[in-house]
């Protein structure tokens, strides 16, 4: 070897976001002249300067190069001791290479951000939020949360309570929020609330969000309710005092006039009328009105039992089993629940489903496949988290798998993540405000997530998927 080294310190300490200097000295011991180039490598290259990048020595002769190491202040640049290393490499001699190894010790720092997803949520009975605790420092983080209001109005439960939270990583906890007294009749209450992420020995970290309370009964019945009863009132009291009085005047008119004389007899009649003569035709008549009643009796009949039954709804496994019947090959099928429309008829191998652009949601989707060895998947909800499908597994091709749920007080759908047992399935969706959000496809056997950013709490209006 032809070079001597030495680092000045070996170990050094460096601060994120500030920058520290390491000499190289190297001593050129062979009996050429020899340039040298110095080139940082490994976790801390990145950060890392030598200046100069190259240097010429005579044989005996000694020259310093500055290492300078400016790590950020993110989360990359992680706490703790770290290796480096320099190579160096000869220009006469190229296969001579010689590293130079130190350590670089990076001194942590805590920061913690916090957000609520949504900061205003609605209800009667209770708001669902999310707080969003990322930890944008270089050290594990532990916290704990909590929460208030000005009014002592809110009851608060989050889960969980406690969060670790690794450097450059993110926490979801959920609220629930409950006010203590329930607005039965008037118009909506904001009461604005807090959250606060606690760290030992740190300030806490605070977000405002606002829960809009909603009366059960809206302001406006309370005031229709009132006008009917009062008009009830009035009416009835009119009519009692108006009331007309019934009196017969047939006893006064016979005191007026005097007894009444009686009828003379009819005188007596010569001769009793003949008997009327039968009518041939009589029969025949009401023979034909019950012929006709009977006709029109059994016409009624068959009236009533033709009425056509309406057809049984088709799903997705009806499709997909008939698509399957005609063509060989993978195949999947699917419908979309949209809101205030309902089921729509389905659809197979990427066509859409749903009402993109129509800012009408997906509620729920039912999906069956064939050529998979079924199907399987979940919805998610910003408001809820992951909710199972009813069945959420199809273990067997031709069988229906929904997201999501159609009831009327269930969210709408906001994303999914699902696979099949066989081979992999590729979908895209369209969000509200987001547009289409491009193709993705899972890996074989494998889940993937598809939809609306969970941060974006945006619901679905549009799927396409394909096998």
């Amino acid at each position: 070897m032809s070079l001597w080294t030495s680092l000045e310190p070996a170990s050094a300490t460096v601060d994120p976001g500030s920058s520290t200097t390491v000499r190289l000295r190297v001593r050129n011991t062979g009996d050429i002249v020899d340039e040298y180039r110095f080139e940082p490598v490994g976790d801390l290259a990145p950060w890392a300067t030598a200046e100069p990048a190259v240097l010429r020595l005579y044989p005996g002769t000694t020259g310093t190069v500055e290492l300078t190491f400016a790590p950020p202040r993110t989360p990359d640049a992680l706490a703790g001791p770290h290796p480096y290393a320099v190579r160096i490499t000869p220009a006469e001699h190229r296969g001579a290479v010689v590293v130079a190894e130190g350590h670089l010790t990076v001194t942590p720092f805590t920061e913690v951000r916090a957000e609520l997803v949504p900061p205003t949520v609605k209800g009667w009975f209770r708001g669902r939020p999310q707080v969003a605790v990322d930890n944008i420092g270089n050290t594990k983080v532990t916290a704990s949360l909590g929460g208030a209001d000005t009014g002592d109005q809110l009851s608060y439960d989050l889960q969980p309570g406690n969060v670790q939270i690794e450097p450059g990583r993110a926490a979801f906890v959920k609220a629930t929020l409950r006010p203590r007294q329930v607005t039965w009749f008037g118009s909506k209450k904001e009461q604005p609330y807090a959250l606060a992420v606690r760290r030992s020995g740190s300030e806490p970290v605070n977000v405002d969000g606002v829960f809009v309370q909603r009366g059960v009964f809206p302001g406006w019945l309370t005031a229709v309710l009132g006008v009917v009863i009062a008009l009830t009132i009035a009416f009835v009291t009119i009519w009692m005092s108006n009331r007309p009085e019934m009196r017969t005047q047939a006893r006064d008119k016979l005191e007026q006039g005097g007894p009444l004389k009686p009828d003379s007899p009819p005188p007596p009649s010569k001769s009793a009328p003949p008997e009327p003569e039968k009518s041939e035709e009589a029969p025949k008549e009401s023979g034909g009105d019950e012929k006709k009643d009977e006709e029109g009796g059994g016409g009624g009949g068959s009236g009533g039992g033709g009425g056509e039954e309406e057809p049984e709804e088709k799903t997705a496994a009806d499709a997909v089993r008939e698509l399957a019947e005609s063509s060989e090959g993978r195949h999947i099928c699917y419908r979309a629940f949209v809101e205030g429309d309902g089921w729509q008829d389905p659809v197979c191998d990427g066509a859409e489903a749903g009402a993109a652009g129509q800012g009408t949601p997906i509620k729920s989707l039912d999906i069956a496949v064939t050529g998979t060895q079924g199907v399987t998947g979940t919805g998610a909800f910003v408001s809820e988290g992951w909710r199972k499908g009813i069945p959420w597994s199809a273990e067997d091709d031709g069988k229906d798998m929904y997201f999501g749920s159609t009831e009327e007080t269930d969210p709408a759908l906001q994303g999914f993540t699902y696979k099949v047992n066989d081979g992999s399935v590729c979908s895209d969706a369209f969000v509200t405000e987001r547009e289409w959000m491009g193709e993705v496809c899972t890996d074989p056997g494998q889940w993937k997530y598809h939809g609306s950013p969970m941060e974006l709490n945006l619901p679905l209006q549009a799927v396409r998927f394909t096998v």
